[in-house]
């Protein structure tokens, strides 16, 4: 059993209860989901100041918006998604270093996606940057599941 926490007081309260068997069901999924959604957000919004407002070039813009999304995401996926029980330094920087090691896989992913579509394919960088993080989105996860907080186990 998680801890409970914010999001499974919420599920207790009206009118959000009539949903509570669902969330409970699919827990991990749907804040995985909420939170990379949130994570997308942040990708984008801040890739797009660096990008248009900076003028900066869209692969180093790209860079600087990973850093902010890969730690928001960290923070959320170790707190509510996972919940992470690892407590002692080493096992907490041994989960991030994979976590990042993850994230820089996925990077090298979305650089290659954004490189194609906007040299050779000649398409917006913003929207070749939206169809990217939908593939990373989804790597991430499996990352995440399989790699980096697979140690996480029911405690009673």
């Amino acid at each position: 059993m998680h801890q409970e926490d914010f999001f499974d007081r919420l599920f207790h309260k009206k009118p959000f209860n009539i949903f509570e068997s669902f969330y409970q069901k699919n827990r991990e999924v749907l804040l995985y989901l909420f939170f990379g959604g949130l994570t997308f957000i942040v990708s984008v919004v801040s890739y797009a100041l660096f990008y248009k407002v900076c003028g900066m070039n869209a692969l180093i813009a790209n860079v600087f918006s990973w850093i902010l999304a890969v730690m928001f995401a960290y923070i959320t996926n170790r707190i509510w998604v996972f919940q992470s029980q690892h407590h002692s330094r080493f096992k907490v920087l041994i989960e991030m270093l994979s976590f990042f090691g993850g994230r820089v896989f996925t990077l090298v992913v979305e650089e290659v996606i954004l490189w194609v579509g906007i040299s050779y394919l000649h398409s917006d960088g913003v929207l070749v940057k939206v169809v990217a993080q939908i593939v990373v989105i989804v790597l991430n996860y499996v990352i995440s599941k399989l790699f980096v907080f697979r140690n996480k186990k029911s405690r009673g």
